[in-house]
């Protein structure tokens, strides 16, 4: 398996075998199928809630879509400077986002921390008309450098969002 940009890299074999198997069946269009139908209800069973699942050509386009329906034309969202929505993506956070700016943010080993958090909140003061509200924290898991957070860093940047 090649871990690389999901652009680029290829699928591995049993993948492309059941895509294709699954393209020879046919079904409903649109998460009609019983392919859809049974990612969806696994995805319910792994976040133990109801969820809904849409199926995008790359994560490029997973990440921007997530992540700009939750903000508003003009929302900040802070990610590390090295982090993936930041420097892999040729911006398209930003493209397809409406209008939503990535702000990064330097912090040990790609991550960030509560402080550096702080810090860049203190930058965007509330009710400032001159720029945009931050509205939401990327953390990269596992991070461009290798690192992953512990639930206990997830917690502590979490609580200061």
């Amino acid at each position: 398996m090649i871990f690389a940009s999901d652009n680029w890299a290829g699928a591995a074999e049993p993948i492309v075998a059941a895509l294709a198997e699954q393209a020879r069946n046919g079904g409903p269009a649109y998460g009609g199928d019983a392919l859809s139908k049974a990612v969806e209800a696994r995805f319910c069973e792994i976040f133990e809630r109801e969820v809904a699942v849409f199926f995008v050509g790359t994560g490029t386009a997973a990440n921007a879509l997530a992540i700009a329906n939750y903000c508003r034309p003009g929302s900040i969202v802070f990610g590390h400077t090295q982090a993936h929505i930041n420097v892999d993506e040729a911006n398209g956070l930003e493209f397809l986002g409406g209008g939503v700016k990535v702000v990064g943010l330097d912090g040990e080993g790609g991550k960030l921390t509560p402080s550096t958090l702080l810090d860049g909140l203190a930058a965007f003061p509330e009710r400032g008309f001159h720029h945009g509200q931050p509205v939401a924290v990327s953390l990269s898991q596992a991070n461009e450098l290798g690192q992953a957070y512990s639930p206990a860093e997830v917690a502590a940047v979490t609580e200061v969002a």
